[in-house]
């Protein structure tokens, strides 16, 4: 072996030595720190992010807990309620809502799944109360942007929506989008939207449709005015005032002095 080369294996020894020495006696960095102290002290559990079920790294998520399989019922509580809502940070709601929805995706795999092999779903009203907290969750946010616009900006933050008429000549709400193109120069939407409405079938389709509200209408105020009828045929004495409240659209104090109302009673006379 010549001569250089054994003395560049003893530099590449010497470089070697030196920079394990450095690297022991250099200060530890925050996170070895942490990472010596978390193995001398197994017992000491670094937090984990908050989840509200058993956390699962597989498919199973998307299935109920096995202990329900088998059960017709699952005992499960009533859905959330706006005023729960109200008194919640948005941190809380938006946590809350991910809960909601892979409750909602489980849910609906699980429904699938019990009708592809013909079994019974249990508690299937769990969908309608996930459902209905969402949608109350949902409002809650709404609530708060549109109060949050109104003190920024003098605006809802709503998408601007207008009353029309349809092709049946009945009133609908349109709600505005965004779109690529400016009114004027969309001919797809200008088609689409061409809302209006005539012609003879469209008249007599509205007079028939306006005369079908009308009889309706009619008819709840003539049931109205039967049961207040009946409740004072039978009860003379009964509190006029409750029946002002429950009935509204009936005139009690005219309704009391006709004959109608009067049973087959004989009146008590005073003494």
């Amino acid at each position: 072996m010549s001569s250089a080369l054994i003395k560049c294996l003893n530099l590449a020894k010497t470089v070697g030595n030196a920079t394990v020495k450095t690297l022991l006696a250099a200060p530890k960095q925050p996170w070895q720190t942490c990472s010596a102290a978390a193995l001398q002290t197994p017992h000491v559990q670094m937090p984990m992010q908050m989840h509200t079920s058993a956390v699962r790294r597989d498919l199973m998520e998307f299935f109920d807990e096995k202990k329900n399989w088998s059960e017709n019922e699952v005992k499960v509580g009533r859905a959330w309620r706006t005023e729960e809502l109200r008194i919640k940070s948005n941190k809380e709601l938006h946590q809350l809502w991910f809960v909601l929805l892979k409750e909602r995706n489980m849910l609906l795999t699980m429904e699938h799944e019990c009708n592809d092999k013909m079994e019974i779903f249990p508690s299937p009203e769990r969908i309608d109360k996930v459902k209905i907290s969402m949608e109350n969750l949902e409002t809650v946010v709404r609530e708060r942007n549109k109060a949050y616009h109104l003190l920024e900006t003098g605006e809802t933050g709503e998408r601007p929506q207008k009353a029309v008429k349809n092709a049946f000549g009945l009133q609908v709400s349109y709600k505005a989008c965004e779109h690529a193109l400016p009114s004027f120069m969309n001919l797809k939407w200008i088609k689409s939207r061409n809302i209006g409405f005539g012609g003879r079938a469209v008249n007599r389709f509205l007079l028939k449709y306006r005369e079908k509200l009308y009889n309706a209408k009619r008819k709840a105020k003539n049931r109205s005015r039967n049961e207040v009828m009946m409740i004072l045929r039978r009860n003379p004495n009964f509190d006029l005032d409750v029946l002002r409240r429950q009935f509204p659209d009936v005139n009690v104090d005219k309704l009391r002095n006709e004959d109608k109302i009067r049973g087959h009673y004989v009146p008590k006379v005073g003494v």
